[in-house]
């Protein structure tokens, strides 16, 4: 069966985590994980529609998704009905609606509640209707500290603080104009988040005009008028929420016997690997494996025993990542390699930068993104790339132009350096100290 490009509603499709990924009719279709937390069972799924369908690879995402690239239109019933037998939707994760909800992967103590929580917003928001049609994305995060501060960039933003008891954060968000939240209200008890939650999103529907965020509404608007927006839409709503009180986390806590994190080299992971995974996470991990904020993958072992049982497998299973993945800390959108909107071949670049970093920098947290969008959250890392733009050059090839971010303190990184061609961006990496 083949289908023509003007047969085909793509705006449609991106509520069912579906985009254009080129003209030839090739798609991305995005894959909700809750709470990034994935099991043997899905990660073998996921390999088996991924070799069946797309490419043989697919992309892990710093919010703790999985993508798959190059499918095509006629599939897309097939692989949706593949996902559901294993618990799995795209449903809402690209289009206006809640997105994914992210989970901590600092793996800081207190990540197995942060887990459990996540779990539950996914169940509550993931595919309900209530929560689409938005003027745009609307992403949630779960995080167990203040490390990597990934609270800063989300429309809500949830920190666990001790005692089922969460600081809320909103109106954050990267792109174009990036715009680190602000604090809401402290020490919400967790029964109260759901409520809470809803209310903004009703607010955000209410008052802001498609394509804008919430941020956008939170400068149109300020802070305090926000604020009351929120207070009367929560006049209508319950003021807590029953949780089912069997919820547990999936994995045990890292702070028994640490983690095994398995580097992937941009994000990017053959299928074959995965099933390799995957078996190693049924036999030694309780069936589990985690989709860290880097674009690696992670074992949570039990206890010691278990770790030095993971590492031995990983050693001689002869699954093998990239060797520039275990180099530096690097994450990385797919760039021109696969979307529509990259100006750069960001796995080409990273290469380049990473040949040419020191030691000091290789200590770095480091982060490049092929356009302005900032899918791969540059403002959050020690040092960010990003692609401004791409310019004729005298032989009529567009080249991509750099801007160099630094995050220093608790705000997001800002630029240091503008304009750069790809010879002066790695001239400046290479002095980093």
């Amino acid at each position: 069966m083949t289908m023509s490009d003007s047969t085909i509603d793509y705006q449609k499709l991106r509520l069912d985590g579906i985009y254009k990924q080129n003209d030839a009719g090739d798609l991305m279709l995005r894959i909700k994980i809750p709470a990034g937390v994935l099991s043997a069972e899905q990660a073998l799924k996921i390999s088996d529609i991924s070799e069946r369908f797309s490419n043989g690879n697919l992309h892990l995402t710093t919010r703790g998704s999985i993508e798959l690239h190059w499918l095509r239109y006629p599939d897309l019933a097939t692989v949706a009905a593949q996902l559901a037998a294993v618990g799995l939707t795209s449903r809402g994760a690209c289009g206006g609606a809640v997105r994914g909800i992210a989970c901590s992967t600092t793996f800081a103590p207190g990540f197995e509640t942060a887990q459990a929580l996540a779990r539950r917003l996914h169940r509550h928001f993931a595919g309900n209707p209530h929560f689409e049609g938005l003027p745009k994305k609307f992403k949630i995060s779960v995080d167990a500290g203040y490390q990597k501060a990934r609270h800063l960039i989300q429309d809500v933003g949830l920190v666990h603080v001790g005692s089922q008891r969460y600081d809320v954060w909103i109106a954050g968000g990267l792109g174009r104009q990036p715009q680190a939240g602000f604090l809401f209200e402290k020490q919400v008890a967790e029964e109260r988040l759901i409520p809470l939650i809803e209310a903004i999103v009703r607010s955000y529907r209410k008052h802001t005009p498609p394509p804008k965020r919430l941020k956008f509404l939170a400068n149109q608007l300020g802070e305090a008028r926000l604020r009351e927006l929120i207070r009367d839409e929560q006049t209508e709503a319950p003021e807590s929420f029953p949780f089912c009180l069997l919820e547990q986390a999936l994995t045990p806590n890292p702070a028994t016997a640490g983690i095994v994190e398995f580097p992937v080299f941009a994000g990017e992971l053959p299928a074959a690997d995965l099933r390799g995974l995957a078996a190693i996470a049924a036999e030694h991990s309780g069936g589990f494996l985690a989709i860290t904020a880097n674009q690696n993958l992670a074992f949570i072992p039990a206890d010691s025993r278990a770790r030095q049982t993971i590492e031995a497998a990983l050693t001689t299973s002869g699954v093998e990542s990239a060797a520039l993945g275990a180099k530096a800390a690097f994450r990385i959108c797919p760039g021109s390699h696969l979307c529509r909107m990259g100006l750069a071949l960001t796995r080409d670049i990273t290469r380049q930068v990473l040949n040419v970093l020191g030691p000091k920098g290789q200590q770095l947290d480091w982060a490049i993104s092929g356009c302005p969008n900032s899918c791969a959250q540059v403002q959050l890392a020690d040092a960010g790339i990003l692609v401004t733009k791409a310019v004729k050059a005298a032989n009529g090839e567009r080249q991509p132009r750099f801007s160099l971010l630094r995050r220093q303190g608790e705000d997001l990184g800002e630029a240091v350096a503008s304009d750069l061609s790809l010879d002066d961006l790695l001239q400046t990496v290479a002095g980093l100290g």
